[in-house]
This record gives structure tokens, C-alpha cells and sequence, in this order.
């Protein structure tokens, strides 16, 4: 914990470990900054637990510096504000009078926010934040009317994140899971057959307890996808560009932090809050299945 950040005072940001909360950020105020037991007291504007119940801060980090104009292009990835929390997103349309559609990969839904409600998504890293602030100056066009935090126009408006395609027994796809541990990971399987009100797939790369054979399980259509279309990359990633890593037989989403030499880079995985080494082949560029279409982040 670094002490000097998080004097009392301080307005800082904060998430959870609990279902539901995971992914989003609450502002906060210090009440008491770190000492011997490293811990951090923080007093909350909106959380609150019930009477006599206790969460878990899992992460604290300086609240990101308020950009007062900027404009927002497709397929960037951004934070928005709702339901009192900022909550990581991707911007998949541009409406008139400022108003975006974000789909958040968390809960498969896709809401409707005016640009006051949005920031660029960002990462504290090692005292920094991935991208700096220095970076996007000269893309700010835009100014607000004004400070307070609305809240989003249309949020009631949903749309489906289901996929629209059909998929034939044999065909190789990608599904994620929601199990702790493994969120941000896609397992490549084996489409069978249609059970109930689920799918039927088998893995590629993971078997059964006893190794006899591959391992089998029912997935949802939100949880499963097309293999995404490769693109090739004859030169190399660049620093802050989201990737998919192969790793431990699963591809992870994870953002490139370091070019190192010999085709080496190091990659950032917030979810687990790691960095790890990787060969360029193992690397591929992240892609969202978003209402039936292969969406790409945007790289400043």
C-alpha cells in the first residue's frame, strides 16, 4: 500500500469481492491511512451494507483526475457511471446529442449514457495510470454543461447480446465462465448438440478427473462465441494494446505493458492484477462478439 497516496482526506476509488460488484470502482474518502497492519480505512458516498454486515476491498487506487471535455470514438474502452459506481465498458454506437450505447462484457447488457457519464478506461499500474492523461490532450473537443453526475438516459433500454449464430455439430467455438478464477478467460471447445435450454460442448485441451476422455459441460448462448477471425500481426503489438494471451491452455484478456526485445511482452491482467511474459505467437489482438459482429478496441 502506498502510504503517501491514501492520506486521510483523500478521495480515492475502490472495488469488491462481491458478486454482483465485481469490475466496478466506488469513490471513496480515507479515513485513516496505512500503518504497520497495511490496512486503509475508507468511508463510502454510496455503498452501504446492511446493519452488522461487513465486504472486502480487494483493490484501492487514487481517484483518475476529472477530464472536463473529450470526445468518445467506437469501440473504445471506457468506464461509465451507473448505479453509483464507474463499471468498465465498450462503446458499440454513437447516438446524437452525446449519447452512446456501452455494452459491459460483465453482465452481457448494452445501456444507453450521455458523455458526462463516460471517462476513458484506464489502469493503475506499478503508480501510473495505462494510458497517462498526457496522451489524449489533443483529442479533447468536447465540454459538458456543467459537473454532476447524471444518471444514464435510457438506462432501462437493453439489447441482446446473444449470438445470432447458428452453430452445426463439430463447429469449434469459444465460451467463458463466470467461476471465480476464471473471469476474462476463453476455452476453446467443440460444439455437440443443443440440451434443453443450454448447449452441450466439449473441450479441446481438458479432460475428465480420470483423463478417460474430454471434458464435457452445458454453457448458455451468452456464454459462447464463434472463434474470432485472425488477424495477423507481421511486425509487432504495441504497448497498451488489448490482447488475448494463451496461457495454461485458455486464451486471457490482458493489455500489453511492456515491448520487450526478441518478440517478448509483458502483459497486464487486471482481473488476477499480474504481469506475465509472452512470445509473440502466443498473442492475438481482443476482439468482442457483440451483437453478432467482431468488435475491436480502439488503441490510443
Amino acid at each position: 500500500m502506498e502510504k503517501g497516496l491514501f492520506k486521510k482526506g483523500t478521495m480515492v476509488e475502490a472495488c469488491f469481492d462481491e458478486p454482483g460488484f465485481r469490475g466496478a470502482w466506488f469513490t471513496a474518502t480515507v479515513l485513516r491511512p496505512p500503518r504497520r497492519d497495511k490496512k486503509v480505512y475508507l468511508e463510502f458516498r454510496t455503498f452501504v451494507t446492511e446493519e452488522g454486515g461487513s465486504t472486502t476491498v480487494i483493490d484501492v487506487r487514487p481517484a483518475p483526475p476529472r477530464e472536463d471535455h473529450r470526445t468518445f470514438k467506437m469501440s473504445e474502452e471506457v468506464d461509465a457511471f451507473h448505479d453509483d459506481s464507474w463499471w468498465e465498458g465498450v462503446i458499440t454506437k454513437i447516438h446524437d446529442n452525446d449519447r452512446f450505447s456501452v455494452y459491459f462484457r460483465a453482465s452481457k447488457e448494452e445501456l444507453v449514457f450521455p458523455a458526462c457519464n463516460l471517462r476513458l478506461h484506464r489502469e493503475w499500474i506499478n503508480g501510473s495510470w495505462i494510458p497517462p492523461f498526457e496522451e489524449i490532450d489533443n483529442s479533447i473537443v468536447w465540454r459538458p454543461k456543467g459537473n454532476k453526475m447524471l444518471k444514464p438516459a435510457g438506462s432501462s433500454t437493453k439489447y441482446s447480446s446473444k449470438s445470432k449464430v447458428k452453430f452445426e455439430k463439430g463447429a469449434q467455438l469459444e465460451i467463458s465462465s463466470d467461476e471465480e478464477g476464471y473471469i476474462g478467460a476463453w476455452f476453446v471447445v467443440t460444439y455437440v448438440k443443443k440440451a434443453e435450454n443450454n448447449y452441450l460442448v466439449e473441450h479441446k485441451h481438458f479432460t475428465t478427473d480420470d483423463g478417460t476422455e474430454l471434458l464435457k459441460e452445458e454453457v448458455d448462448a451468452q456464454h459462447m462465441r464463434p472463434l474470432p477471425p485472425e488477424i495477423l500481426m507481421v511486425n509487432h503489438f504495441k504497448r497498451l494494446e488489448e490482447v488475448d494471451a494463451w496461457y495454461k491452455d485458455v486464451w486471457w484478456v490482458g493489455t500489453v505493458s511492456k515491448v520487450l526485445d526478441n518478440s517478448m511482452y509483458t502483459v497486464y491482467f487486471r482481473n488476477s492484477k499480474e504481469e506475465l511474459e509472452f512470445v509473440h505467437s502466443d498473442l492475438r489482438l481482443h476482439q468482442d462478439w457483440i451483437d453478432g459482429q467482431w468488435i475491436r478496441a480502439s488503441h490510443l
